[in-house]
């Protein structure tokens, strides 16, 4: 399964990540649109937690990942939070939420747009009236650079990461074939090759999905990366 041999070696492939400034962005976002009482929030796709990390001193926090390798590191990272393993797409958490957060792209994973409709909903019933969603997207078909070959390393004396991907199309999904080069102090190198499909989806058909799931959805261009934007969602 994707991320299985990834997953103790997530946090220093992505050591460049801010998850502190881009936390300090969402309390704003929350603070400026949220129109409910609590502060219930739940991590959608939180991966090794890093974001609940800074989160957790604000709100009462619960995350969820469909991958048990990550939640296993989330709970070493992060204490103090409930992690739940499950599907964004069917996840039933009995409990409604304030804030409802979806990062790092990781709305991309359920693919096709008939997945994003339903995963929409579900984070819909899942929030509380005057609750908020914020969505973190994957590219769409005119921001997705395809055929650029990326490039993102780890390098420290007792272990170095290298990770090449090539990029492709196909229909609505971006294909992404990750090749990790893996050396470890007295260990022999590693490789391994992942392959991340994820759906391409255009703002019109989301901002559709939101709203016809009862939401109030905006889309903001200046998120929290490069091209990707934002969806904020408030349950009507």
């Amino acid at each position: 399964m994707m991320y299985k041999q990834l997953a103790k070696y997530y946090d220093l492939i992505y050591t460049w990540k801010d998850y502190n400034g881009e936390v300090n962005r969402l309390k704003q976002l929350i603070k400026k649109y949220k129109n409910s009482d609590g502060k219930e929030l739940l991590d959608v796709g939180c991966g090794t937690g890093k974001h609940l990390e800074y989160l957790k001193h604000d709100f009462f926090c619960n995350g969820i990942d469909i991958n048990f390798e990550m939640l296993e590191k989330a709970r070493e990272n992060v204490k103090g939070v409930v992690f739940t393993q499950a599907d964004m797409i069917t996840m039933d958490l009995k409990k409604k939420f304030d804030i409802i957060l979806c990062l790092f792209s990781s709305i991309g994973h359920v693919k096709t747009y008939v997945k994003l409709e339903q995963t929409i909903l579900n984070f819909s019933n899942h929030l509380k009236k005057g609750g908020i969603v914020i969505i973190e997207p994957w590219f769409t078909k005119s921001t997705f650079d395809v055929g650029r070959p990326g490039m993102t390393t780890y390098d420290t004396e007792d272990i170095k990461i290298a990770r090449l991907n090539s990029t492709k199309i196909d229909n609505d999904l971006s294909i992404l074939e990750m090749h990790y080069l893996i050396g470890e102090r007295n260990k022999d190198i590693e490789y391994f090759v992942e392959k991340h499909e994820l759906g391409l989806f255009e703002i019109d058909k989301f901002i559709e999905y939101m709203t016809k799931a009862g939401l109030k959805a905006e889309f903001l261009e200046d998120g929290l990366m490069k091209d990707r934007g934002l969806y904020i969602g408030i349950k009507m």
